[in-house]
């Protein structure tokens, strides 16, 4: 169960990510609230998925998944350049957590 905690607050960290840039440095009060409340979830999951993962582990994988969605989401939503740099960052990312997932105790 604490993986499924631990990709929920993944998710939720990619929601934080692109959330942050429509606040205009928290300029504006409705989406500086959103992020804000992204922020606070994401960190109440990954908590909760610390119970039972090793501390490392779990945040290694929480922001592996934050960075390639974020990633992902800017090339597809906001037309970030593409670059083979930033592909050849996603895949190393990815592979680093599936290693991280298969290698951890459960």
């Amino acid at each position: 169960m604490s993986w499924w905690f631990l990709i929920a607050a993944g998710v939720v960290e990619i929601a934080w990510a692109m959330s942050i840039k429509p606040t205009e440095g928290f300029t504006r009060l409705w989406p500086s609230v959103l992020c804000i409340a992204l922020m606070g979830l994401a960190a109440f999951l990954l908590a909760v998925a610390m119970r039972d993962l090793p501390t490392g582990t779990a945040y290694a994988v929480f922001t592996g998944i934050g960075a390639v969605g974020a990633v992902t989401l800017g090339i597809v939503v906001n037309r970030d350049p593409v670059t083979a740099g930033r592909i050849a960052a996603v895949v190393l990312i990815s592979a680093g957590v599936v290693l991280a997932r298969m290698t951890s105790p459960e």
